[in-house]
Formats: structure tokens, C-alpha cells, sequence
């Protein structure tokens, strides 16, 4: 499964809004610094899914906030 993703970094609360055109908004708590944030955002996706972190991968926009989740099942 494929999503698409825009991330909000350096946010006081850690959520998960979807929007009109069915991808998803989320706001981390995490800065934009070393991956710090694609990592929160990987683990997040793995709770939400429940699969493990491993079978989550970011396909596109690894410095975008706007990215390509792939999500394997």
C-alpha cells in the first residue's frame, strides 16, 4: 500500500489527520534534523498499521515534507 504524507515537524502534540484528497497529515514532535523526524513518522505509521517499522519505507521526499509511504503488508 502506498500513502502519500505531508509532515508538520517540531509540533507541540504528535497527530494523525487525514485529508479531503485521502492522504494524510501529521503532525511530529521531532525537528527536521539527522532524520530525527522520518524516524518518529515510521514508527507512528508502524503503531497506526501495526505492522513493525521495517516494513515501512519512505519511497519519495526523504528531506520533503511531502512524502511517498510505501507500506508493505
Amino acid at each position: 500500500m502506498k500513502i502519500q504524507v505531508k509532515v508538520k515537524p517540531n509540533a507541540k502534540h504528535q497527530k494523525i489527520e487525514e485529508a479531503e484528497d485521502g492522504s494524510l497529515i501529521i503532525s511530529l514532535k521531532s525537528p527536521p534534523v539527522e532524520g530525527k523526524a522520518n524516524q518518529e513518522l515510521i514508527k507512528l505509521l508502524a503503531q497506526k498499521y501495526r505492522v513493525t517499522k521495517s516494513q515501512i519505507s519512505i519511497q519519495s521526499g526523504l528531506s520533503s515534507r511531502n512524502k511517498l509511504i510505501e507500506i508493505l503488508d
